[in-house]
């Protein structure tokens, strides 16, 4: 883009810079959440849970279910991407 094309949005400056960090902050929160050593130590954490007697078989399953799928997603979208996500 030339100079007078920024000189034209630059009063869009402060939008142009606040979406671009609103994107890295949602890359960040996928690649947490999606990490698989993260998703195996909450499978952990459930599993002493329901060990504790904390929470009831049907929860554990539930819980379990959302953890293996994330795990999943985790693991074909590492293996088809350099950032981890699924594509």
């Amino acid at each position: 883009m030339g100079l007078i094309g920024e000189v034209l949005l630059l009063p869009f400056a402060p939008v142009r810079g606040s979406a671009w960090v609103i994107g890295q902050v949602v890359r960040e929160a996928e690649r947490i959440y999606y990490d698989p050593a993260a998703v195996r130590a909450e499978l952990s954490r459930l599993e002493e849970r329901l060990t504790d007697g904390e929470i009831t078989e049907e929860e554990f399953d539930r819980a379990e279910d959302e953890l293996l799928d994330r795990l999943e997603i985790a693991t074909r979208g590492s293996a088809g991407t350099d950032d981890g996500t699924a594509r």
